[in-house]
């Protein structure tokens, strides 16, 4: 077999065996097949596509191209989340100590932030002591004792994935929906979930910016799940303007434990109790959608929740006292007001401008060795539909360094669009897509 012959194939127009894609995925992993030879596959992958059967197979392949997890010694259904990326994206911190208060358990890989959007990983160090690197065996044992663990994702977990990624990323062959659906599922397979929730974002905020895009990424990956055996669901939401009001790690984590005391915002509550609703559905703790929510608010209001994140926080060497106390985490000390250029009402805001300012200011990569800043951010004071007056506060950027709290400031500025009526209110929840 060569790799000369595949990339004619599927020039071509032809569909790649399963063989063939391991053959594929396995040199290229191992170093056999160079760069230049696959480069030229994923551009003609981008130009001829893949049909459902060559998808799942390479995601298989790259599932296998390393190591996967086995959590049969885990008690009851695991039931892992996956979003695709956003900004002010903290729906894990919160949903997590939720679903485990019911008795469903978490046992969450998750990753680092990459450009304009928010890592999971880097939210939680902003917890003094904090461990996301969990040997297995104590990875195991904390769900099984206290019902949750989040954990970075292991070196070699679908290795294939990120050679190829990082590929795509120099070649203008990122936006295929089957690399995209592979590159996903690889790792959630690999993670030895029983079932999968998929929290797929849309709107400017997001890496799919059109709704029919976002559905059919979605459909795409729900097939690759149900055909690979795992129960798989996705939730189309919407990211048209940041998700709650804070971006930035240390302000996005202060906001997720609002959230537990019953203080979060009304759009990152609707996306969270989504989201949980369909896990608890998949645990079978109940299979009333309606219910699934009632149970989820009620961790809210008793504080189990809040208690069950203070308990996970220490299990991983954080103190607890953190979740318990607010104001302990560490923010900027400069703030700097961003303030509005017209009369009227917020009509648009480009979540990835704000993303993008949140950069600025330090609190994302451009790379992945890049160093970040954990308590730099932006707080939004104005959502879409709120009233403005010219000089209105609606936003507060929190800055170490005043240049780039400046530039933040221009760039918070210029993301606010403002009319003369106000705009319908925006719908979180767009689909749900569970076959």
């Amino acid at each position: 077999m060569r790799m000369y012959d595949l990339i004619d194939k599927k020039k071509n127009g032809g569909a790649l065996s399963a063989e063939e894609i391991r053959f594929m995925v396995q040199g290229f992993t191992c170093g056999n097949i160079p760069d230049y030879q696959m480069s030229a596959m994923l551009m003609a992958i981008c130009f001829s596509g893949m049909d459902e059967t060559e998808t799942l197979e390479l995601t298989l392949a790259m599932k296998d191209s390393g190591d996967t997890l086995d959590l049969s010694g885990i008690k009851g259904v695991k039931v892992d989340k996956h979003s695709t990326g956003g900004v002010g994206d903290k729906t894990s911190l919160v949903l997590t100590p939720m679903v485990a208060a019911l008795g469903v358990p978490v046992a969450k890989m998750s990753g680092r932030g990459l450009g304009h959007t928010g890592g999971t990983i880097d939210k939680l160090e902003c917890f003094p002591g904090f461990c996301t690197a969990l040997p297995e065996e104590k990875f195991m044992e904390n769900v099984n004792r206290i019902g949750i663990a989040i954990a970075g994702q292991t070196a070699n977990l679908a290795p294939a994935d990120k050679k190829l990624y990082a590929l795509r990323d120099v070649t203008a062959t990122v936006a295929q929906r089957s690399l995209i659906a592979s590159s996903i599922m690889s790792k959630k397979l690999a993670s030895g979930s029983d079932a999968i929730v998929l929290d797929v974002k849309t709107g400017n905020g997001a890496f799919m910016k059109q709704e029919a895009d976002a559905a059919a990424l979605a459909e795409t990956m729900v097939k690759i799940g149900n055909m690979a055996g795992k129960k798989t669901a996705a939730i189309i939401t919407d990211m048209e303007q940041p998700l709650g009001n804070a971006v930035g790690n240390s302000l996005e984590v202060i906001e997720a434990l609002q959230a537990l005391r019953g203080e979060g915002p009304d759009d990152l509550m609707e996306v969270t109790y989504a989201l949980g609703a369909q896990m608890l559905l998949f645990a079978g703790v109940t299979e009333d959608r309606a219910h699934a929510v009632k149970l989820l608010k009620q961790t809210i209001t008793s504080g189990s929740a809040l208690h069950k994140f203070a308990e996970f926080v220490k299990a991983q060497g954080g103190d607890p006292e953190d979740v318990m106390i607010p104001g302990r985490l560490p923010v900027a000390s400069e703030k700097i007001e961003a303030k509005a250029a017209a009369d009227g009402f917020v009509t648009d805001i480009l979540a990835e401008q704000i993303g993008v300012a949140c950069m600025t200011l330090g609190g994302g990569r451009e790379t992945k060795e890049s160093a970040i800043d954990l308590s730099v951010g932006i707080c939004l004071k104005k959502k879409i539909g709120a009233p403005v007056s010219r000089g209105d506060v609606i936003a507060e950027i929190y800055a170490n360094d005043k240049t780039r709290g400046a530039d933040a400031k221009k760039l918070v500025e210029d993301a606010y669009r403002y009319g003369e009526i106000a705009p319908e209110k925006r719908q979180m929840i767009r689909k749900i897509i569970t076959e």
